[in-house]
């Protein structure tokens, strides 16, 4: 009888405590937690979450003039979207261009942030060089990449042929000119992927470098045993959000090549097709369902890598 008297006492005991109103002090510290992240979740949910769902249900309306009118269709949209081949090149060249952008920006951001983390003079002075391209204004970017990719007066066809090379027509060659893009958004998403890296090595903590050097083992040795595995999280976030990034490719494209281009067809990307049927022939309904296949592709790569993530990303 003492012994469930006891057991009743405890458990009134542990409900009064989750129960029990929070402190003055902890109420304070979570209305001021709450008050920073307020113009964050805000944002998100009006510039991110709300359009999400408009876009959703204006795929299965055909627009009217000026947004009114809107015709209730279905699923048209969708067929219409399945049947059309300009979609599925678009969907090629949009995947090309991830595979072809993704792999080479994380290992030359990974190769620039091992180099500097090491002790180099002028150390600042390379990250800032590095870094430089991110804060760069996508319309700037273009015209100084136009430039230079110029058939007549560029600076790379003037390089080559100063080397007895015939010069190339970057942008207007439909073969390569999807390899002439990716080479911007390599060059432009190097530093952003660097910075996180970089502050991913400088958590690696260096016992662990001392240790193996005593063992022997070589700067390579060190760099795939200890450097990779410990900095494999900064790893994976790079990996996810640079194919994000790469999938919704747009502002470089649209800049450089006209849909009157020879190699539009090779390079258009799924959210430049959503921009001309959305915003250059009013078929705004038809433009949304391109978004939600993009967002559909999105939402399994990342749950593939997520899934995936498990079997090669160490947490300390």
């Amino acid at each position: 009888m003492v012994l469930t008297l006891g057991v009743i006492n405890n458990m009134e005991t542990i409900l009064n405590s989750k129960h029990k109103l929070p402190s003055k002090t902890t109420f304070n510290r979570w209305c001021w937690a709450w008050f920073f992240i307020a113009p964050t979740i805000a944002g998100l949910i009006i510039l991110n979450i709300i359009p999400i769902f408009q876009t959703f249900y204006l795929s299965f309306f055909r627009t009217g003039d000026f947004g009114l009118g809107n015709i209730f269709i279905g699923f048209d949209n969708y067929k219409k979207l399945f049947a059309d081949m300009q979609v599925w090149h678009a969907l090629i060249n949009t995947l090309l261009y991830t595979i072809i952008v993704v792999p080479l920006t994380i290992i030359f951001a990974m190769i620039a942030a091992v180099f500097l983390n090491s002790k180099i003079r002028g150390l600042t002075i390379y990250r800032s060089i590095y870094f430089i391209p991110v804060i760069a204004a996508p319309a700037a970017v273009a015209m100084v990449w136009n430039w230079m990719y110029n058939y007549n007066f560029g600076l790379i066809n003037h390089v080559l042929q100063q080397l007895g090379i015939p010069a190339v027509n970057w942008i207007d060659n439909p073969k390569i000119a999807l390899i002439s893009i990716a080479i911007i958004g390599i060059w432009s998403g190097l530093g952003y992927n660097m910075v996180l890296l970089l502050a991913g090595l400088q958590e690696v903590p260096n016992d662990y470098y001392e240790a193996s050097s005593i063992d022997g083992a070589s700067h390579i040795k060190q760099f795939f045993s200890i450097t990779l595995p410990l900095v494999s999280p900064s790893l994976f976030f790079v990996l996810v959000t640079s194919i994000i990034s790469s999938l919704q490719v747009f502002d470089t494209i649209y800049m450089m090549v006209g849909v009157a281009s020879p190699s539009y067809d090779n390079v258009v990307s799924l959210v430049y097709l959503f921009y001309n049927n959305s915003f250059k022939y009013s078929l705004e309904g038809y433009g949304s369902a391109i978004v939600m296949l993009l967002l559909a592709l999105i939402l399994i790569i990342t749950f593939i890598q997520v899934k995936l993530q498990k079997k090669w990303v160490n947490y300390m």
